[in-house]
């Protein structure tokens, strides 16, 4: 006997339709929640990248204040005194003219009435200048130095043949540097006719106007 073959089914059209709209949807719903984490992480990305710029700028920031405060700190200690050294070069000026009024032959008498008190003076004026020096405030003594405009002040030129042109060969008022600064020139005289300075390319220069 023989068996006839089972009869296929009909293909419902509609329900693949169905099958293949769905399969597409969800699909859609995916590549929209890639699409969607993609750019949240690429927010994230920026924002850390901002927030490390901003990391970045504040720590540059906190160590320019630091250098800052550090330099500020270091020119007070320096230079926290420059008004009372100032005050103080007054007084120093005052016990050199008292020092300066006594006669140089009256000094070389063997019976100086006057040397005891002279002599307290001169001391009194070396205290002084130790002192200004403990606190970084130093007497410049330009005699016989090369003329410099960063530290003198030239009041006259003296003609002298024995001295090179542009020598310290008189000092008016003593001048003072606090730690590297000038807290005041030194007023002088300078040599002229003798030879001039040679600077470092051969020339010979006039060191009170540089040419």
């Amino acid at each position: 006997m023989t068996q006839t073959p089972p009869r296929p089914e009909p293909v419902d059209a509609d329900k693949d339709a169905n099958a293949v709209e769905r399969d597409e949807t969800l699909a859609g719903h995916v590549q929209d929640e890639i699409a969607a984490e993609a750019a949240a992480i690429a927010a994230l990305e920026a924002e850390k990248r901002e927030l490390k710029d901003k990391l970045l700028r504040t720590l540059a920031e906190m160590e320019n204040l630091r250098r800052r405060t550090e330099r500020e700190i270091a020119d007070a200690r320096a230079y926290g005194i420059t008004s009372f050294a100032r005050d103080m070069l007054t007084a120093a000026d005052n016990i050199r003219r008292a020092i300066e009024t006594i006669p140089e032959e009256v000094r070389a008498q063997p019976d100086n009435p006057v040397k005891p008190f002279l002599e307290g003076i001169e001391l009194t004026e070396r205290d002084v200048l130790k002192t200004l020096e403990r606190h970084g405030v130093r007497k410049i003594d330009p005699i016989d130095q090369k003329f410099d405009p960063n530290l003198h002040q030239a009041m006259f030129e003296v003609e002298d043949l024995s001295k090179p042109h542009g020598t310290v060969v008189q000092v008016i008022q003593s001048g003072f540097v606090i730690s590297d600064r000038v807290l005041r020139p030194a007023l002088v005289g300078v040599s002229k006719g003798g030879p001039k300075v040679a600077t470092g390319n051969g020339t010979d220069t006039d060191p009170t106007t540089g040419q």
